[in-house]
């Protein structure tokens, strides 16, 4: 009698801890979640950058802290201020296309006349009995649409002015936890996997799965979308296209889109230039985007990624998205991260039935 009630006894403590240990986690997630954002790209730096700390660690025989500040430094060098000074002049540009269009120094049916008198009569025959071949509706529809994604980029810009500080803060916050996630990264790692309610064979493959989706992401996303971004803004800099580095940021954004991707954006200008008689700046425009940009994709992925994270395609497409949509800049990495915990985590249950119900 004495053993039952001790046992429930601590059937009841263990609940109780539980209980108190859920409770806790959402309430340090709440005062935490004002420097989420932060914090997520601090540890997908940390994990990103997790090899050029070692290198430097063993180059400077064990000093950590020392390690975890030059490897501090040369991401501040090497991406956030590039990113910052990029940004910005990308801001300025989205900035001046939105007055432009409020001042309506730009027609946007003025070039749709143009495309449509390039147009064969029956294609110009089928939008007018679509609808699409009234110049006043195309240009509210146009301008709306111009105006929504332009506007968008030039109001996320007023709203980090103006509120500045709490950028500045997040920025610094996000510095001082990528230092400290740098250089004890794996020991805290060890410590979660250790602490999970889990079988540690489990939370070990749920861990590497996590970081292999974070860097595959990283690599396959978000980097070759913005070397097809950058080598589309360089293509549309010499053929005198304006705004061109913000056409480059579009093209990274639609470079998660399979198939056409990029192309969504330098066919349209391409198709521009030839209709409005600019037959050579087509003509590049159409050769990079074929033979440079179409191909940047097919030839880093592989090399940058390696071997395949196990996801498809269209669930990647999806959740990033979604991501997106959710949870904004960082749904492009929360997205596909999900996803691959979802199947990894179904993955290893398939394989746990499997054994139970596998003859010894």
């Amino acid at each position: 009698m004495n053993s039952f009630d001790q046992s429930g006894r601590t059937r009841l403590e263990q609940g109780g801890l539980v209980l108190f240990l859920a409770a806790i986690t959402l309430f340090l997630g709440a005062v935490a979640w004002p420097f989420m954002s932060a914090i997520l790209w601090a540890t997908i730096a940390a994990i990103m950058f997790q090899p050029l700390y070692q290198r430097v660690l063993h180059q400077l025989r064990g000093h950590e802290n020392r390690a975890a500040l030059l490897a501090l430094l040369t991401i501040l060098v090497a991406v956030v201020i590039p990113a910052v000074v990029i940004g910005s002049l990308i801001v300025d540009q989205a900035t001046a296309v939105y007055y432009a269009i409020e001042a309506q120094q730009i027609d946007a049916a003025e070039y749709f006349a143009r495309y449509y008198d390039a147009l064969p009569e029956r294609l110009r025959i089928m939008l007018d009995d679509s609808g699409y071949g009234d110049f006043s509706a195309t240009q509210a529809r146009i301008s709306e649409l111009i105006q929504a994604s332009v506007g968008a980029i030039a109001a996320q810009a007023l709203a980090i002015g103006g509120g500045a500080f709490s950028f500045f803060l997040s920025f610094a916050v996000g510095l001082y936890v990528t230092y400290f996630l740098l250089r004890d990264g794996k020991r805290l790692g060890r410590t979660i996997t250790d602490g999970l309610p889990l079988d540690h064979g489990v939370a070990d493959r749920l861990a590497i799965a996590f970081v292999t989706i974070v860097r595959a992401t990283i690599k396959g996303s978000v980097v070759v979308g913005l070397v097809q971004g950058a080598l589309g803004a360089i293509t549309f800099w010499i053929v005198g296209v304006p705004a061109a580095l913000l056409f480059g940021l579009l093209m990274a954004i639609f470079s998660l889109l399979p198939a056409l991707g990029p192309a969504i954006v330098w066919l349209p200008v391409a198709i521009y230039l030839l209709v409005t008689g600019a037959i050579w700046q087509g003509a590049v425009v159409i050769a990079s985007g074929v033979l440079v940009i179409g191909l940047a994709d097919n030839l880093l992925r592989p090399i940058l990624v390696g071997r395949d994270t196990g996801i498809p395609d269209w669930i990647v497409l999806v959740t990033t998205l979604g991501g997106i949509a959710v949870f904004g800049l960082s749904g492009i990495v929360i997205g596909p991260v999900v996803a691959g915990l979802f199947l990894a985590g179904w993955t290893i249950l398939a394989e746990q039935r499997g054994r139970a119900t596998s003859p010894a």
